[in-house]
């Protein structure tokens, strides 16, 4: 059974989550005892310890050890606890957890009052190989006050985690384990660091109704309590972040005040409540949720809703919505009013972007003189020369100075195609009207250089790309209808983007 631990579908931190869990348990079931002996400020310290040369990791703690009496169960597979409320349920953690990171690892703990050490060694592929049944367990004397547990992994290879990786470990961990740390009983220590982990705290978006702007502003803050009967129950609070985030906001799910669903950038954002990717929800709603009665899966990493998940998205639904304060019309309509402070940085950098664009490619560009060809290729006189299977399109009608226009967007997805945009605008006579009709068609390239850069890595920027070219187009064939040729400038913009503007793909 041991063998087979390393196939679980573990991610690291909630691998390493496993030992904190045994930590903090500990500290849990003793901490009237502990405090007996260290005094009533005593806190429970874990330290995560990293040693690339060997490939190694070491997680220790201060808590109460591993009593004698809990030998056998505590490392026999599934053996589970005779307490189930507590954070090891399982029987498997540490085990599952140790054999996921590597093939060879050891326990060395001193239970609280105990005047003995002991340590336990792993070697998985021995164990398998020889078919042990036993381990031998190592002594040695200790002073009875001391407290402790060091788990050793060791020849962990690819699985040691590199600078990149330690970093969302450390961010993950602190975002699970952020209500012990709030409340003062847990810190986390990486390394060599002296300033334990600790999980940011969003700052509460504070204003008016989107609805009545001149009404005092209000904390967009609520509490959620949605009951299910038969000892199932959903509590905690919502609100809204008062700066957007489209990777941290969501909900983080607790039982037990331990995090299962929603670590730092991993969020719990159900479509049924937060909407499309691209909502403001997705950057607003956040918030924290204590999940009761329902059971976990073995890695801790998710809930067993059943039956009921349909009506838990729901029945929150229905809360976040209740008014006096409905978090999602608030989330979905407040905008930010743009302060110097805050866009000064950005706007620096874009000027030195676009000023250093423009300072080595433009030059060229606007030296070129158009062939006559060229700009019949941008502004064709029929639509029928236009891209001939576009990824979408939309007709509108409008009115100009009486007469209607009919403008039909269409994006494409055309390689053969140079031109970000082109368009064409042709004159329809109407057997009914005085009036022409003008029909426009616009066609808006994904396949450019300049979409590929900015259209975002969930193509969240795809409407506002077409609604920058839709401005240009009729802007343009307004030109065109007041005798202004349109070609010659659409085509100076279409190089600009394509030669200057585009920027270096990532």
């Amino acid at each position: 059974m041991l063998s087979v631990l390393k196939h679980l579908n573990y991610k690291a931190w909630f691998a390493l989550a496993e030992f904190v869990d045994n930590s903090v348990q500990s500290y849990l079931a003793s901490a009237d005892a502990l405090r007996a002996v260290e005094g009533p400020d005593f806190k429970l310290r874990v330290r995560i310890g990293l040693d690339p040369e060997h490939s190694r990791l070491e997680i220790s703690d201060n808590a109460a050890g591993i009593a004698l009496a809990d030998f056998a169960r505590a490392f026999r597979p599934a053996e589970i606890p005779p307490d189930r409320t507590g954070l090891s349920e399982f029987g498997m953690g540490m085990k599952a957890a140790a054999c996921w990171f590597s093939d060879l690892w050891s326990v060395r703990t001193k239970a609280l009052g105990d005047p003995v050490e002991r340590t336990v060694r792993f070697d998985i592929e021995a164990i398998v190989s020889n078919r042990t049944e036993m381990l031998e367990v190592e002594e040695r004397p200790a002073p009875p006050s001391e407290h402790y547990t060091i788990i050793t992994l060791e020849r962990l290879g690819a699985k040691f985690p590199q600078a990149r990786t330690q970093k969302k470990l450390r961010d993950h961990l602190a975002s699970i384990y952020r209500v012990f740390q709030r409340r003062g009983d847990l810190e986390i220590l990486w390394g060599d660091e002296a300033e334990p982990l600790a999980h940011p705290e969003p700052a509460v978006l504070s204003a008016p109704p989107a609805s009545a702007l001149d009404a005092e502003s209000v904390e967009w803050r609520k509490d959620i309590d949605v009951n299910f009967g038969e000892g199932r129950r959903i509590h905690g609070f919502a609100a809204l972040r008062a700066e957007g985030s489209t990777t941290h906001a969501g909900f983080a799910l607790f039982r037990r005040n331990r995090l299962i669903v929603g670590s730092d950038d991993e969020t719990f954002r159900p479509l049924e409540i937060f909407g499309k990717l691209n909502s403001f929800r997705m950057q607003r709603l956040f918030g924290e949720l204590h999940v009761e009665g329902f059971e976990v899966s073995h890695t801790k990493d998710g809930f067993k809703w059943h039956e009921l998940e349909h009506s838990m998205l729901e029945r929150l639904h229905d809360a976040l919505e209740e008014e006096p304060l409905n978090l999602l019309r608030q989330a979905e309509q407040h905008r930010a009013r743009l302060t110097r402070a805050a866009v000064q940085p950005a706007a620096k950098q874009a000027t030195a972007t676009v000023s250093a664009a423009l300072e080595s490619t433009a030059g060229p560009v606007l030296s070129a003189e158009p062939d006559s060809s060229a700009l019949e290729q941008i502004v064709p006189s029929t639509p029928n020369r236009l891209a001939a299977d576009p990824v979408a399109q939309r007709a509108v009608n409008i009115l100009v100075d009486d007469h209607r226009w009919t403008i039909n967007l269409r994006m494409t997805m055309d390689s053969d195609v140079d031109e970000w945009l082109r368009f064409a605008d042709e004159t329809v006579p109407q057997l009914f009207s005085e009036h022409d009709e003008h029909r426009l068609t616009v066609d808006v390239s994904l396949a450019h250089p300049f979409v590929e850069r900015f259209i975002g890595p969930h193509n969240e920027n795809i409407e506002l790309i077409l609604r920058f070219a839709a401005a240009i187009a009729v802007a343009l064939a307004r030109l065109q209808r007041g005798g202004v040729s349109s070609a010659t400038p659409l085509h100076y913009i279409n190089q600009l983007l394509r030669e200057s503007l585009a920027g270096n793909l990532p």
